[in-house]
């Protein structure tokens, strides 16, 4: 589907009257913008909790075809910033004894913030380190990172299961270690988020979480028993409504315990989203302004 220049034109101008609409204000200390106007949700169709509970227009013509030169594979020029590419870098690094391979993209040393995001199943660190994927989502999450003194990691999980789970344990602890005392948040996807349910269990990494992201992944009807739970670790899902893998209910009714319970937790349902959707269309830096990095 090709958009003219009047099209992208009327785009940005949605976007940015749906920002100042849908947005919350930023407090001091948060991220800065980065390509809100492309980046930032579109029209909410629904909203309700105090606006922790979302669901975002999507539309596959527009949100997948007008956003990429090459549908699903290669995003148009003007959503990627390419400079940021000077900060990364291929590691090899010890997570608690096992070598564990990571791109990084930021500061090594003295970040103000660190993200970690974690693939699904087939992926590798490749996959959160690709700038033309997804839309450019990556790409912003780099640069967001990057221009606001932080640095963003993307490992490779060679298994979902407890060896996995201590491999990113370690790699929280790592973080730690560059930069004492700042926030660290994890983000997980799909399968990855068995990573992120595991390591609600580890007190050990808890401690060093500021939050956590589950996008487009299954639930854990354990949650209330972690020590995640216990430091009420604001929780942030993401969702498509069509996804045929992990069901939507299922988080929906999650979220909706989480929040009777007074349980920091918030909610964007992309309306016929499917699998890939969040990984998408997940406004980072609202994400992450939500949880807060200070």
């Amino acid at each position: 589907m090709h958009l003219s220049t009047a099209h992208l034109i009327f785009r940005s101008l949605f976007a940015c009257a749906a920002m100042a609409v849908s947005s919350f204000p930023a407090a001091a200390g948060q991220l800065k913008p980065f390509k809100d106007e492309l980046f930032s949700y579109g029209t909410l169709l629904e909203t309700a909790d105090g606006g922790d509970y979302r669901v975002v227009d999507y539309q596959e013509m527009r949100d997948i075809n007008g956003r990429d030169q090459v549908p699903e594979r290669r995003a148009k020029r003007a959503y990627v910033a390419l400079g940021v590419k000077s900060e990364q870098a291929n590691e090899t690094i010890d997570a608690a004894g096992r070598p564990l391979d990571i791109t990084r993209v930021g500061r090594k040393q003295g970040a103000a913030f660190s993200v970690i995001f974690i693939h699904g199943r087939g992926g590798d660190r490749r996959l959160g380190a690709n700038d033309w994927s997804f839309g450019g989502n990556f790409n912003r999450l780099k640069n967001l990172a990057v221009e606001n003194g932080g640095v963003y990691y993307a490992p490779s999980v060679r298994s979902f299961d407890d060896n996995g789970v201590a491999d990113i344990a370690g790699l929280i602890a790592y973080a730690q270690q560059q930069s004492p005392g700042r926030p660290v948040v994890l983000a997980c996807a799909s399968m990855g988020s068995f990573i992120c349910w595991g390591l609600t269990r580890n007190p050990q990494a808890v401690a060093a979480l500021n939050g956590m992201m589950i996008l487009g992944g299954p639930t854990d009807q354990t949650f209330t028993k972690s020590a995640a739970y216990k430091k009420k670790l604001p929780m942030f899902f993401s969702h498509g409504s069509a996804d045929s893998v992990y069901a939507a209910a299922d988080q929906v009714a999650l979220y909706r315990s989480l929040k009777t319970a007074g349980y920091p937790s918030r909610f964007v349902l992309f309306q016929t989203g499917s699998h890939g959707t969040p990984v998408r269309m997940t406004d980072w830096r609202d994400a992450l302004n939500w949880i807060g990095l200070d």
